[in-house]
């Protein structure tokens, strides 16, 4: 039985289907490589995948569309590939719940580094649910709880409000550093290793899409606040149950 995590690489150019393949499988990935969004339904049914590397320009059905698919199926987290000019779309992609993005033409040990960042995340969380320690304990805020030992976040009436798996890990991470700002910087070296570039909205959209999930919208936005010229603070007292 082959153990090795199972990727799938959709890309309709062949040369970068190819460089995947090779690369992604010399650093210990299994990849199934597809070049449109039929071709992806199909080997989504027949193969369980811990991750999906999706490019956002596809013939046919676009990648958004597939990604908003794929988020319909199960919370699997997805890095974006996108030409350098495609702003919009790879906004609209984050909105979508994409765990990452990077542009092309781009380096695959970087892409590499992404991948293992998201993974090691997952593995991490795994390994909280199956322990007792004080990390794995449901946190309580304004009426809210998140159960971290099941990724779950249940409103004030007691009903689940789904999360995709970079929601989650921007809540946790406010929530661990209540009431401190954290700069788009720091969030985003938390969450993904890296640092923000001068044009990085990652942080921001994913910042409004949760603030929706916990209906903290627009100015009067209370939860999770605004700092200016600095980042954002999640204003709230956060008890562990």
């Amino acid at each position: 039985m082959d153990i090795r995590p199972h990727l799938l690489v959709i890309d309709d150019d062949h040369e970068i289907r190819d460089l995947l393949t090779r690369f992604m499988e010399k650093n210990g990935f299994r990849i199934t490589a597809v070049r449109d969004a039929r071709e992806a339904r199909r080997a989504w049914t027949r193969g369980a995948f811990q991750l999906v590397i999706l490019d956002l320009m596809l013939p046919g059905e676009s990648g958004l569309d597939l990604a908003r698919w794929l988020r319909d199926q199960e919370d699997v987290p997805i890095v974006m590939l996108s030409a350098m000019g495609e702003d919009t779309d790879r906004i609209i992609g984050l909105e979508l719940g994409a765990d990452d993005y990077i542009a092309k033409p781009f380096n695959p040990r970087e892409l590499l580094a992404r991948i293992r960042a998201i993974m090691r995340r997952a593995n991490d969380t795994q390994e909280t649910a199956g322990t007792n320690d004080r990390t794995a304990r449901p946190l309580r805020f304004a009426g809210w709880t998140l159960e971290p030992a099941r990724r779950r976040l249940v409103n004030p009436d007691g009903v689940e409000v789904p999360l995709t798996g970079g929601e989650y890990d921007l809540l946790f991470a406010l929530l661990e550093r209540a009431n401190r700002v954290l700069t788009r910087d720091m969030l985003l070296d938390l969450l993904r290793g890296r640092q923000a570039g001068p044009f990085d909205r990652a942080i921001d959209v994913a910042v409004s899409r949760l603030r929706r999930k916990l209906d903290d919208q627009g100015r009067g936005a209370q939860l999770i606040k605004t700092v200016r010229g600095g980042g954002y603070v999640l204003a709230a007292t956060v008890e562990r149950a």
